[in-house]
């Protein structure tokens, strides 16, 4: 398969009038497609969830400290780490700084279903594709291993311990089945909130002493079916989700304490403080209807919407239309939600949809993480590895002037 990828590599660099600056940033990527490629199908192999990447992260930590970058541990978070590569500036100029954004964390149960495998390795691809030419630009290449992107929002947790305070721009795009628009525009995501509902009541016997009881379950059952109805009244861009984590012990105990998971997702911030008040007060009507306390709790930090860069987006589209890429408006349901977004509120951001052609296995399922390790998705990842580093060399001072 490796033969078969350069061969795509060099075919895309024959078949787009790139720059000389651009060739030289693919001479880059070609000495190290073998190597990205045997990384990224070890990663999908190897599969390890959030905030417990320890081999998936040191395999790409090993990779880029092979290669000339600097790379640091990032406090408080054992599976996150920077790598920086700093060609130098003349005195008196500030280097262009581009974080390169890596997700490796998987699923639990069904492995690399969102693709991050595939992530990992167009990151590392533009990665040395931009080392390649930095000099020459004025570039410096901030690598940002960001674990839990599934679970546990490590890009907010990394903006917070400053891993992000340098960077001009950031940069990573996400696959996704076929049929989506590679048009950076109209790339969006939703908002989303993880929190838990727990009830406490009073046990008791179930069958002699029912009526001293105050059943938690009871509550739990009537949130789930409340928010359920609330779903036919929610706005086309929201989703929710509810599972039970406990309901009780035994059969014969009225339940004295009952656990919910749930989340809840909007397009804008305003719809998602909105829906969240009516979510909330499903839990409440609940807990009240069955006599019980409640108590809600955030668990996981709150996932803000995509915000496209005007500039990156553009720079992007114009790669993709180069590959005959579909750039027309999406018109299928937002694929779902990213810690990406809260970057792209407060640093210039690129974050495409990149569909996979010809895979119609929606994400998260089985079928897209078989889908994830063929041949399609690696060249795929060869053309988003593209269309980033020739965005973030467009997007330069040098190449504004």
């Amino acid at each position: 398969m490796h033969d078969l990828l350069t061969e795509h590599l060099r075919r895309r660099l024959a078949e787009s009038t790139a720059t000389d600056t651009e060739r030289r940033s693919v001479a880059g990527m070609l000495s190290e497609l073998s190597a990205v490629h045997s990384l990224s199908q070890a990663v999908h192999d190897d599969p390890e969830t959030a905030f417990d990447e320890h081999r998936s992260a040191q395999r790409a930590r090993d990779f880029l400290g092979q290669r000339g970058f600097v790379v640091e541990d990032v406090a408080d978070l054992p599976t996150a780490f920077t790598a920086v590569y700093d060609a130098g500036e003349p005195a008196g100029s500030d280097p262009f700084t581009v974080a390169v954004c890596l997700e490796y964390d998987a699923l639990p149960q069904i492995g690399h279903a969102c693709g991050h495998n595939i992530i990992l390795g167009q990151g590392l691809l533009t990665a040395v594709g931009l080392a390649a030419v930095a000099e020459e630009t004025g570039i410096r290449v901030v690598v940002i291993g960001c674990p839990a992107e599934e679970h546990g929002g490590g890009k907010i947790l990394l903006l917070e311990q400053g891993a992000f305070d340098d960077a001009d721009i950031a940069i990573m795009a996400h696959p996704v089945p076929d049929g989506y628009s590679y048009d950076a525009h109209s790339a969006r995501s939703l908002a989303i909130g993880r929190f838990r509902a727990e009830f406490t009541g009073v046990s008791a016997h179930a069958a002699a002493a029912p009526h001293l009881g105050r059943n938690a379950n009871d509550a739990a059952v009537i949130a789930q079916v409340a928010a359920g109805l609330l779903r036919q009244q929610i706005r086309p861009q929201e989703r929710m989700s509810l599972i039970a984590r406990d309901g009780g012990c035994a059969t014969n105990v009225i339940s004295d304490h009952a656990v919910l998971d749930f989340e809840f997702r909007s397009d804008t911030l305003t719809g998602f403080a909105a829906l969240s008040a009516r979510v909330t007060r499903c839990l409440e009507g609940a807990a009240h209807a069955a006599n019980v306390e409640l108590a809600i709790t955030s668990t996981e930090p709150t996932y803000e919407p995509l915000a496209q860069d005007p500039a990156l987006a553009d720079a992007w589209n114009e790669v993709m239309s180069r590959f005959g890429r579909s750039l027309l408006p999406d018109r299928l349901p937002v694929p779902g939600s990213t810690d990406m977004g809260n970057v792209s509120q407060r640093i210039p951001s690129l974050h495409p949809w990149v569909s996979i052609p010809g895979v119609q296995h929606p994400l998260h399922s089985q079928g897209f993480c078989a889908a994830a390790d063929t041949i399609v998705a690696y060249e795929t990842m060869i053309d988003t590895a593209l269309g980033l580093t020739w965005a973030a060399l467009a997007s330069t001072p040098r190449s504004r002037e």
